[in-house]
């Protein structure tokens, strides 16, 4: 027994640093190539889509991005600085889109009288749209294009 307990130490001591292989800085990870004993340098801010025109939903129920930044805004407990513009009473004024009518429903789809409070945290479904290169490829097909495909004489 002692013999085996031996021989299957010096076989994991063995092993492992036999067939090791270097993988180079060809491994990109979220600290770049910089070494683990290196801080990397920080990757730029990318800037933030200014627009006033909403974009394309590709999947219903898509919740919409910001298209804005919304740097230094108030969404905690305390205040949610998103309704001085897209609350219902604000709309008029601002020009905003209002919030949707189901951010004012509870658990149970009933109807309140303000936001409800599992959607008064904007930024968990919506999100700013930054000008950045796409970080791998991207082949999402959209609902319509994939109706359209499917409505095609002989398309299964």
């Amino acid at each position: 027994m002692p013999a085996a307990i031996l021989a299957v130490g010096m076989f994991m001591m063995i092993v492992p640093a036999g067939s090791a292989q270097d993988v180079g800085p060809s491994i990109s990870t979220l600290r770049g190539l910089a070494p683990l004993d290196q801080t990397g340098s920080a990757p730029r801010i990318p800037q933030t889509e200014e627009t006033d025109r909403q974009r394309a939903r590709n999947y219903p129920e898509q919740p919409p991005t910001i298209p804005h930044k919304i740097d230094g805004y108030q969404l905690d407990k305390n205040g949610n600085q998103c309704l001085s513009c897209h609350a219902r009473t604000r709309v008029a004024e601002s020009g905003a889109p209002m919030i949707s009518v189901t951010h004012f429903m509870d658990r149970d789809w009933q109807a309140l009288a303000t936001v409800s409070p599992r959607r008064y945290f904007c930024n968990q479904c919506h999100v700013v749209q930054l000008r950045t290169p796409e970080a791998v490829e991207n082949t999402f097909v959209d609902v319509d294009s994939l109706l359209a495909v499917e409505s095609k004489p002989g398309a299964n």
